[in-house]
């Protein structure tokens, strides 16, 4: 009987994973590999996975090809230096690239608004985006706010300058007192 079960013991570790198998297998290691080292940086090529699936698997073609397809099947995306990257897909990998391009084009700076202090202005709607380019465009607001944004019923405006830019504002009021309480 312990003959019968250690033949077909050994006969189930001689097949060849399936193309899912490996798949699963590929998976697991790139995601060791990242929590392990934070992202892949041994992994370029199907070759690079032979050793583990020849410790499991007997060395042959037809394993390495599985293992070939498992990877073209998976389509993962590759970095700058060719790695193979787990966690996205090939269109986020363009959307990315998309996205850095652009921040990149438009000088993109990160302020945490935890900083700054909003104001809002309440004005009639119909006139907010007037307001908003002559505010943007003003001598007098420069340097004064990070942001400015329309809202329904008037501008937010971020600053790190609150009473000037309160100052500011009820200057141009016709009821300063009234202008920001």
């Amino acid at each position: 009987m312990d003959d019968y079960r250690n033949s077909r013991e050994n006969t189930f570790l001689r097949k060849n994973p399936s193309r899912k198998t490996c798949e699963s297998i590929i998976r697991r290691i790139l995601m060791t590999e990242i929590e392990q080292q934070g992202k892949n940086q041994h992994f370029k090529h199907a070759v690079d996975f032979m050793s583990y699936f020849e410790s499991l698997y007997p060395t042959s073609d037809s394993l390495t090809k599985q293992v070939q397809r498992a990877i073209k099947a998976m389509n993962m995306p590759k970095d700058e230096n060719g790695y193979f990257i787990i966690n996205k897909s090939m269109e986020q990998m363009e959307q990315d690239s998309s996205l850095k391009e652009a921040f990149s084009m438009s000088h993109v700076k990160i302020h945490s608004l935890s900083e700054y202090t909003p104001i809002f202005l309440e004005a009639d709607s119909e006139l907010c985006p007037y307001l908003k380019k002559l505010i943007t465009e003003s001598e007098t607001f420069r340097d004064k706010f990070l942001t400015i944004m329309e809202t329904s019923n008037g501008l937010i405006i971020y600053t790190k300058q609150p009473e000037e830019l309160k100052t500011i504002c009820e200057s141009f009021c016709d009821f300063p007192g009234e202008a920001l309480k």
